[in-house]
């Protein structure tokens, strides 16, 4: 779905009532907004926390040492612990 948003003077957008409430964003709320290359991306915190995750089990998969417990481990033996 593309939907036309005017920006005012000083900056400020508005969402569609239709989206936030879709969204869960009728009463407010954040979005995280990242510059890409093709251009502009909106999240609300669920749908950033969500990519972020994605993202992180696609690297943590290729990993054996990609657990908390391991990260522990390294960070002990680098500080002499």
């Amino acid at each position: 779905m593309t939907v036309q948003v005017n920006i005012t003077p000083n900056g400020r957008m508005s969402l569609p009532a239709d989206i936030r409430k879709r969204l869960g964003l009728a009463d407010g709320g954040a979005v995280f907004l990242e510059e890409t290359t093709d251009g502009v991306m909106l999240r609300t915190a669920a749908q950033a926390v969500a990519h972020a995750r994605t993202l992180a089990k696609k690297f943590a998969d290729k990993r054996d040492d990609a657990t908390v417990d391991a990260f522990l481990a390294q960070r002990r033996k680098d500080s002499g612990e």
